[in-house]
């Protein structure tokens, strides 16, 4: 609907423009004020009205269109004024060719149609962008899905025609097609688009899994349980669009001036009319007082005051980072009381990094990275770029590894100078039956208190133990090889092959440098920080902690999300929301100002008022200061919009008549012009800003990497 709007408004900006260009043209004032002059031919008389009833036809029935609601509800605003100052301006102009007066409103009558065209055309498109979040969600779900059937076949059918009830194959890096139960297989599934866990969650026999997510290495069979509107992302997309709905009907200034603005126009005509009729007589003078004070009521400026404003506003935005969809979300970000970050990619990288080091007696931290990145060489997954990453930083020598092999739900393992060196988590070490070093549990220990993931690197080696005391110990299952050999023939004891735990890294979400300051520069505006995360509280606690953040939630679905933003709402906060993810849609819409992180997903930047385009936290700060701006400019703009009336609207109605001071017509439209004029140079005033946010004293964010779990 918004786009079709959209569309109408351009088109018949464009053509109402052109169709305008004869009439300023062929202006008698236009020609008298500028010194210029047009060729004359026969007929060229009717240029003016022929074309100005073209425009008012074309471009300006829309307005009277759409003023039938406002007059409908009482409530006359933009619309009404709008509507009421061309149809005024239409009728006398016309009755002007059949009974001449001193002047006619041609050129004013098509200007300003074309400038209100041009407005809300801006809006059009704004609205139109905001709406389109649904669609971007719709694009999650896979068009078909690979059944199973009776025979143990697979046949490839539209997603629409699962039930409740079929399994389906969903294939190593396929959408898993609705929501269901895992039968069989084993894998890891990416579920950070709509629960907000930055780790991919590992699926088995048994565990739910949710339709719109992407499966990992391993193939499963899922039953279906959930299909069309009661999946958990068509929920998703009911929360968006319901959200969509109860957005706030503010009206903005332009509006509201518009509406006080025709009750002082009609209230002046109508005294206008009355005291000129019982001083003098009713006659085409009255008629033509009359008119003109309802035809400067509106002035063109008024139709510019806010939309120059947005543009100037948006192209400053988009200069400093951050992509502005929804003026009345800017004008509100003034005025927020709290501000909601989403963790994972928007407080913190969302990608893992190597947060801590811990190695046993003789294994220093280098060679420790060495042996786990060149393990890792082979691997695409998250932790193992962090480690290679982390072996890069440090300027680690990384050795060749051959026979790589990836161990479902362990880790991985691969030969290194002749030593198989393994890397994985507690699993891996109940695979090798290992012990831990007491240094090294103490360490994981630590770090499974801050909800840190620990990872370990095992090297195989030489050690001699009592045979019987080995008896019965678990062998790699991939060493089925394996053998004990005397060590010298004499000694009783075994030479084992056993792993050695020599390393453990602690894995995290490393927190931005950039949300350090963030969080001490809205505090300093006063403002509430919050954070949202689907990850566990353990992870969230620390996060916070760490940042100094005045509220958290955690352990959250989408539809908590939402809920949340509200609870903030219902205590009477004006609340903004940060994130990221399909699952920060709801809430990203639901909160007055949404601001997406642009290098989150399309339905979380399709849902937003705002996108930060260089993913910096920070820009919303830069945001606020914006706002303040921008609306300051808004209400300046109005006030040299309108303001005039307070002059000239007395002044046309005869106030000062008795004393020879009378406002005619052409003197009315220049002050119009005037205004309009000041109102675009006032506008461009915006552009010195600062939107500069120096380092606030006291804040020094931490040059190495921090833990965000």
């Amino acid at each position: 609907m918004h786009e079709g709007h959209e569309a109408m408004f351009r088109r018949r900006f464009f053509v109402s423009t052109l169709l305008s260009i004869p009439v300023l043209l062929y202006s008698e004032m236009l020609q008298e004020w500028l010194g210029f002059s047009v060729p004359t031919f026969p007929g060229s008389e009717w240029i003016n009205p022929v074309f100005a009833v073209i425009v008012f036809g074309y471009g300006g029935v829309p307005f009277l269109r759409m003023a039938v609601p406002e007059l409908r509800d009482r409530s006359p605003g933009m619309m009404t004024l709008i509507s009421m100052a061309i149809s005024v301006a239409f009728v006398y102009s016309l009755a002007s060719v059949v009974f001449p007066t001193q002047s006619a409103f041609f050129w004013e009558l098509v200007t300003l149609i074309d400038i209100m065209l041009l407005g809300h055309w801006i809006e059009m498109r704004s609205v139109r962008r905001a709406q389109s979040a649904l669609d971007e969600l719709a694009k999650l779900m896979p068009d078909t899905a690979e059944r199973i059937t009776d025979d143990g076949e697979t046949e490839e059918v539209p997603v629409s025609d699962l039930s409740e009830g079929d399994v389906v194959l969903v294939r190593p890096g396929a959408s898993v097609p609705a929501d269901g139960v895992v039968e069989e297989g084993d894998s890891d599934v990416n579920e950070s688009m709509i629960t907000g866990e930055s780790r991919p969650v590992s699926k088995e026999p048994g565990a739910e899994v949710i339709g719109g997510t992407i499966n990992g290495d391993g193939s499963l069979r899922v039953r279906i349980e959930a299909t069309g509107e009661e999946t958990t992302l068509a929920g998703i997309m009911r929360l968006v669009e319901e959200a969509q709905g109860s957005k706030s009907q503010t009206q903005v200034l332009a509006d509201r001036a518009a509406g006080w603005l025709f009750y002082v126009a009609v209230a002046a005509a109508a005294v206008t009319a009355v005291a000129w009729t019982v001083a003098t007589s009713f006659d085409a003078a009255v008629i033509e007082r009359v008119v003109t004070v309802l035809v400067i009521a509106c002035p063109h400026a008024l139709g510019l005051a806010i939309p120059l404003v947005v543009a100037i506003n948006t192209s400053l935005a988009a200069r400093n980072g951050m992509l502005v969809r929804d003026r009345i979300a800017m004008e509100e970000a003034r005025n927020l009381d709290a501000i909601i970050f989403d963790k994972t990619g928007t407080l913190t990288e969302g990608e893992h990094g190597v947060v801590g080091v811990a190695t046993a007696d003789g294994t220093d931290e280098q060679e420790a990275l060495a042996l786990a990145a060149a393990v890792e060489g082979d691997s695409e997954h998250m932790i193992a770029r962090a480690i290679r990453e982390a072996a890069a930083e440090r300027g680690a020598s990384v050795p060749e590894s051959t026979d790589f092999e990836a161990m479902k739900g362990r880790g991985v393992r691969a030969q290194v100078s002749g030593e198989d060196v393994y890397v994985g988590g507690p699993n891996l070490l109940t695979h090798l039956d290992t012990d831990v070093p007491s240094d090294l549990r103490r360490f994981a220990d630590e770090a499974g208190e801050n909800g840190q993931t620990v990872v370990y690197v095992v090297r195989e080696g030489e050690r001699s133990e009592p045979s019987d005391e080995r008896a019965g110990a678990q062998r790699h299952a991939s060493r089925e090889d394996e053998r004990s050999e005397p060590s010298d023939g004499t000694s009783g004891e075994t030479a084992s092959r056993q792993g050695e735990p020599i390393a453990a890294f602690a894995m995290a979400d490393v927190i931005r440098d950039e949300s350090y300051r963030v969080v001490d520069a809205l505090h300093e505006l006063e403002i509430e920080v919050a954070m949202l995360t689907g990850d566990s509280r353990d992870v969230a606690n620390a996060v916070a902690d760490e940042l100094g953040i005045d509220t958290v939630f955690a352990e959250v679905l989408p539809e908590d999300k939402d809920e949340k933003v509200q609870e903030l709402q219902n205590q009477g906060k004006l609340v903004a929301m940060v994130g990221d993810g399909v699952n920060d849609a709801p809430a990203l819409t639901r909160a007055d100002v949404g601001i997406a992180i642009g290098s989150g997903t399309d339905v979380a930047v399709q849902s937003a008022d705002v996108i930060l385009v260089q993913n910096n936290p920070m820009d919303v700060v830069r945001l606020v200061k914006l706002s303040k701006a921008s609306y300051r400019k808004m209400q300046e703009n109005i006030v040299w919009a309108a303001g005039y009336n307070v002059f000239a609207l007395p002044l046309a109605a005869g106030v000062l008549a008795p004393i020879g001071i009378l406002l005619s017509p052409a003197v009315g439209a220049l002050l119009m012009s005037l205004s309009t004029v000041i109102v675009a140079i006032n506008a461009q005033l915006l552009r010195r800003v600062d939107l500069s946010v120096p380092s606030l004293p006291g804040v020094s964010p931490p040059t190495g990497a921090q833990s965000a779990d």
